[in-house]
């Protein structure tokens, strides 16, 4: 179906000149109007469609034509317009001052990658327009749904979560070394929840938007970014605010979710002891409370008369006190947990059998040393916070020495502070070892800044007084400009393997060493 005719784009011209407003029309694909809508003299506003977009990048089925009083083709408002709405396209009809239609000119999004995602063609006379708008939207559906095909065929990397492909947003005042560093730690995030990585966006800010942490242009590349690849999810690289949350999602009509929900995401799919489950669940309750907003909450509960006349609870409130009455029934549950917890530190205490708890940055290799050590069967994986409850294996060693070592739930950079309190008696454990050994990931990219993250969450728990001792894990990995770059920096540390049993052996002294004299050892060489 082409555009407007000679006849109906002069009929049109004359209609906005004798109001002197913008006249719109909306268009299906069968050229039928489906809404008619009059703006100012200078802009067009475009009444709220409903949530009528179909899943999987579909476009919404309907064209914009409108006019402009004067020479001046397509503005960016009206391609945001397009954008946000994912129209199928956007005409504009330009006017003279006499009400003569002057030129024709149209915009239409892309279905690849590049660029601003949108075509916006040449001004053209009104009366030599050919562009049949129907095949066009029709081409461009085909197109995507080509793209969701091929992500969705046999032998794509596909991920097994519920919401399937994700896009990834990094907003910050950083470097772009920093930034990218950041965004590589969220997809692996989001591969351990299960998603499959789609894209990924970045903008570098002297200020973040209060309201949409994104400007309007960088979000409405966003937009287009996720109608192309396919992502049903958007992943933000920070904490957000309920109303950045909401002002987000009515934004893109995506689920948009933060880095918090998403490390919440995985604790929930990992947590498997009944204490694990009850430290992610009181997480998850006081992330959800200040997130469960209503509008006109100064009316949310009406009181009058004796006992409180009136429609007494809304929904709204019935659903937080419901959260609050379960937050005070979990927290409770957990300090009975934290006094089971301690008489055990208290025997272990009374036995003389010194602890030994593994800390670290997430998937350093914690579990797997403690595997190699003991021969246990802790689950260790590829993955992130792979391990979320403490796990404890009694050690003899050669010399007639017995140690308790504690496998514990790996550290990270900016965790949310609901999941630092939730998980107090999980980390609990660390007040009461003897000696911490802090299993450092010498093959990450960031092993710098990770071992100086575990350092600082250490000082900020008040743990930094105990003795501990870094064990830079993957040496074999490294070349030699690694290493000698490794003992500069920490010439105290122990060179480990933690699935090389062999390698362990300077470690193994350095713990009886240490738990012997009751203080660091002055000096360990490296070999």
């Amino acid at each position: 179906m082409g555009g407007l005719s000679p006849d109906q784009a002069r009929e049109l011209a004359v209609l906005s000149h004798g109001m002197g407003r913008q006249i719109g029309l909306l268009v299906d694909r069968q050229g039928r109007p489906r809404m008619v809508i009059v703006g100012q003299a200078s802009s067009i506003m475009i009444p709220e469609l409903g949530r009528v977009r179909a899943t999987g990048g579909r476009l919404r089925g309907l064209r914009l034509v409108h006019t402009h009083l004067g020479p001046d083709g397509l503005s960016e408002e009206d391609l945001m317009d397009m954008v946000f709405l994912r129209l199928d396209s956007v005409q504009v009809l330009t006017v003279s001052p006499d009400g003569a239609p002057l030129q024709v000119q149209h915009a239409h999004l892309l279905p690849g990658g590049g660029g601003k995602g949108y075509d916006v063609g040449p001004l053209v006379r009104f009366d030599r327009e050919t562009t049949d708008f129907a095949a066009m939207a029709q081409a461009l559906e085909d197109e995507l749904a080509r793209g969701d095909a091929a992500r969705a065929a046999p032998g794509a990397a596909r991920g097994v979560g519920r919401e399937g492909r994700a896009l990834l947003v990094h907003v910050s005042s950083d470097s772009r070394t920093q930034q990218e560093a950041s965004l590589r730690e969220l997809t692996a995030l989001s591969e351990t929840a299960g998603l499959t990585v789609a894209a990924t966006l970045t903008q570098r800010v002297h200020e973040v938007n209060p309201r949409t942490i994104l400007g309007k242009g960088k979000l409405a590349e966003l937009e287009v970014l996720a109608l192309q690849s396919g992502a049903d999810l958007i992943v933000f690289d920070c904490e957000l605010t309920p109303a950045q949350l909401r002002n987000i999602g009515e934004a893109t009509e995506r689920k948009v979710v933060d880095r918090s929900q998403l490390i919440l995401d995985i604790f929930a799919q990992h947590a498997k002891s009944s204490a694990g489950k009850l430290q992610v669940e009181l997480a998850q309750m006081q992330y959800r409370l200040p997130h469960l907003v209503g509008r006109g909450e100064a009316l949310s509960r009406l009181m009058g008369g004796i006992g409180g006349r009136g429609p007494g609870e809304t929904k709204l409130e019935i659903d937080r006190r419901r959260v609050r009455e379960r937050i005070t029934r979990l927290k409770r549950e957990l300090a009975e947990l934290r006094k089971r917890r301690g008489l055990r530190r208290t025997r272990r205490a009374k036995a003389e059998v010194p602890v030994v708890a593994l800390v670290g940055y997430t998937n350093a290799g914690k579990s797997t040393l403690l595997n190699t050590l003991t021969k246990a069967a802790v689950l260790a994986e590829d993955k992130l916070f792979a391990t979320l409850d403490p796990t404890s294996r009694r050690i003899r060693f050669p010399r007639e020495r017995e140690i308790i070592m504690t496998d514990t739930v790996g550290f990270i950079r900016s965790l949310p502070k609901q999941l630092q309190e939730a998980f107090r008696a999980t980390l609990e454990e660390l007040e009461s070892a003897d000696l911490l050994v802090h299993v450092a990931d010498t093959g990450h990219p960031e092993a710098f800044e990770q071992i100086e993250a575990v350092e600082s969450i250490l000082h900020d728990m008040e743990l930094d007084h105990l003795p501990r001792i870094l064990a830079l894990n993957k040496w074999d990995a490294l070349d030699e400009d690694a290493r000698r770059d490794m003992r500069l920096a920490f010439p105290q540390a122990v060179p480990i393997s933690a699935r090389d049993r062999e390698s362990l052996e300077p470690l193994v002294r350095t713990i009886l060493d240490m738990l012997a004299m009751g203080q660091p050892i002055e000096t360990v060489t490296i070999s």
